[in-house]
C-alpha cells in the first residue's frame, strides 16, 4: 500500500539542492506526493572538496549523517558539489546519494571545465562558490543557478544540473527487480 506522503531529507539547507531533489523524485515518481526536509549536516569533507572521491565521500557522509538526525524519513539525499583538475583545468560536478532504509542509488552529474580566473581562486583555497561571486560580481551565486547557470547564461542552471543526476541516483528505486539486493 502505498503512502500518502513519503519524506525526503535534504542533507542541506541550500534551496537549490532542496528543489533538485524535490524535481528528481517527482520526476521519476509522478504519482507519488513527497514532503522535504532540510537539515544542516556536516559532510565530513573539505568546504570545497578537490577531487571526484572527495566529492563522492562528501555525499555519503551527509546521507548516513541526515539518516542520524531524521531516522523517522522515507529517504535521505546527500548533494555534494566538487572540483578536480583534469589536464590543467579545473571541471566542476556533483554527486548525488539517495538512500532508504534498505536501497542506495548514487550518480554523478555531468561535468564542465571552469575559467582560467575561477580555477585561479579555488586553487588559492576559495570555494568555487565565492570564488564565481568574486569574479562575475554575484552575491550567493551558489544557491542561484551556480557555475554553470552564470557560464551557460542561465540555458542550464544548478538545480537542472543536479535534478538529472537525482533522477539517475533513483534508478534503482525505480528498477527495484532489477537491482535486487
Amino acid at each position: 500500500m502505498k503512502k500518502e506522503k513519503y519524506k525526503i531529507v535534504v542533507a542541506s539547507n541550500n534551496p537549490v539542492k532542496v528543489a533538485a531533489a524535490l524535481g528528481g523524485f517527482q520526476k521519476m515518481f509522478p504519482r507519488l506526493s513527497f514532503e522535504t526536509e532540510a537539515v544542516s549536516v556536516p559532510s565530513g569533507v573539505a568546504d570545497q572538496p578537490m577531487t571526484d572521491a572527495e566529492t563522492l565521500l562528501g555525499a555519503v557522509n551527509r546521507v548516513h549523517a541526515a539518516k542520524t538526525a531524521q531516522p523517522e524519513a522515507d529517504f535521505w539525499i546527500g548533494l555534494e558539489g566538487g572540483v578536480e583538475m583534469d589536464k590543467g583545468q579545473l571541471s566542476a560536478f556533483a554527486w548525488i546519494v539517495v538512500s532508504s532504509k534498505d536501497r542506495l542509488g548514487k550518480a554523478r552529474t555531468g561535468a564542465f571545465y571552469l575559467p582560467p580566473a575561477v580555477t585561479e581562486l579555488v586553487g588559492q583555497g576559495l570555494e568555487l562558490g565565492k570564488a564565481n561571486d568574486q569574479i562575475f560580481s554575484q552575491v550567493n551565486s551558489k544557491q542561484k543557478g551556480g557555475a554553470i547557470g552564470i557560464l551557460s547564461d542561465g540555458a542550464v542552471g544548478r538545480k537542472e544540473l543536479y535534478e538529472q543526476a537525482v533522477v539517475l541516483a533513483l534508478v534503482p528505486f525505480k528498477n527495484v527487480q532489477l537491482y535486487a539486493l
